[in-house]
């Protein structure tokens, strides 16, 4: 009889170790699922798979762009926006066989200054026609776009993309 309840007490011992790990790992999941949130609310614009807008923009080169020929990066950047100003380097220097499109609101000299060597710039206000075609609300946002032009990823930043980007 001693045995019996000795394995009565070690199996039910074994029960409460085995719920508490249980709900630990649990709680790390959803820990995990959260994660850091880098942006609050919803995605820059387009969903991977929707097809942008139809569009014409001149560059601050006078160069047409429209979405019949857009295919490569997009990014949208604000004045007074300090992570567009932080990003806007690294976005700059990508390489080079990736085709870039800047899209700048508001009145920002500096900004178009530092994205205009090697990205083509288009300047235009908050409800413009190119934000209008990506539907993109906030800034910085960047869409990736194929040959059909059809949005491939979006994010807010170079890492949430699938390219190499500079440190």
């Amino acid at each position: 009889m001693p045995y019996l309840a000795a394995a009565v007490a070690l199996i039910g011992l074994l029960c409460v170790l085995n719920l508490v790990l249980t709900l630990g790992v649990i709680r790390r999941l959803r820990e995990r699922e959260a994660g850091p949130a880098r942006h609050a609310g919803p995605q820059p614009g387009l969903e991977p798979g929707e097809r942008i807008g139809d569009f014409t923009a001149t560059t601050t080169e006078g160069e047409e762009v429209s979405r019949a020929g857009l295919i490569g990066l997009v990014g949208f950047f604000s004045a007074g926006c300090e992570p567009c100003h932080e990003l806007a380097p690294r976005f700059a220097r990508l390489a080079t066989g990736l085709p870039r499109l800047a899209v700048v609101t508001g009145d920002d000299p500096e900004l178009v200054a530092v994205l205009s060597p090697a990205v083509r710039v288009v300047v235009e206000e908050h409800d413009g026609t190119v934000s209008g075609a990506f539907r993109n609300t906030w800034t910085p946002a960047l869409f990736l776009v194929d040959g059909e032009q059809r949005v491939v990823a979006a994010g807010g930043g170079l890492e949430d993309l699938p390219i190499e980007a500079p440190a």
